[in-house]
């Protein structure tokens, strides 16, 4: 009887520690997907899944490709009121729907990798309008706006592309690889489609 009072306070006392250990472990669990929050939308899940590997080709991919997307939409906004050909309106939309997603996500990597937003390439990265670009861009109406939107938007899908490609050979993080390989796809085709808009303005 001696032996039997002896080990239940200790078997109790490690069933009670495995007990707790078991609940800390649950919490901690529940309180990581937490960390990732404050982002909105759908951000939080890509937090999480993005934390682990990355390297510094997907810092510059991001980095870089925030901004590039901002002008993008830029460039799509001037097109209220001044776009006159429907291929060119859809083009428009298209970037839209596609680029602020894009923007918000990559965001989300880098505050999740520690790392800023800028990189403070502004302009030099390829494929980048000048001001003076983007004030002829904005004085443009009717058929001239489509045709210098198309011929400006197609310089500047080139310049994603190109560090689209660069992020696919470079990059280590699985998922800004794979956003990387829709801008490819995506961009590709829509200066395809803005070449053939050229030829018939």
């Amino acid at each position: 009887m001696r032996t039997f009072r002896k080990r239940t306070p200790r078997a109790l006392a490690l069933t009670g520690a495995v007990a707790a250990a078991a609940l800390l472990l649950a919490a901690c669990g529940e309180d990581d997907p937490v960390k990732g929050t404050g982002h909105g939308g759908a951000t939080p899940s890509a937090t999480v899944s993005v934390a682990g590997d990355f390297n510094d080709a997907d810092v510059m991919f991001a980095q870089m490709m925030i901004p590039h997307h901002e002008q993008a939409l830029e460039m799509a906004k001037l097109a209220d009121g001044r776009a006159e050909d429907a291929d060119v309106k859809r083009i428009v939309a298209a970037v839209e729907k596609a680029q602020d997603p894009e923007i918000q996500k990559m965001k989300a990597w880098l505050k999740s990798w520690g790392e800023p937003e800028s990189a403070g390439m502004g302009h030099s990265m390829a494929g980048m309008m000048s001001e003076q670009d983007m004030k002829d861009l904005a004085a443009a109406k009717g058929e001239d706006f489509d045709r210098t939107f198309a011929e400006l938007m197609i310089a500047h899908h080139e310049g994603a592309v190109e560090m689209a490609r660069t992020e696919q050979k470079d990059g280590g993080n699985a998922e800004a690889k794979a956003l990387a390989g829709e801008v490819v796809r995506a961009q590709t085709a829509e200066i395809a489609e803005l070449r053939k808009i050229l030829d018939r303005l």
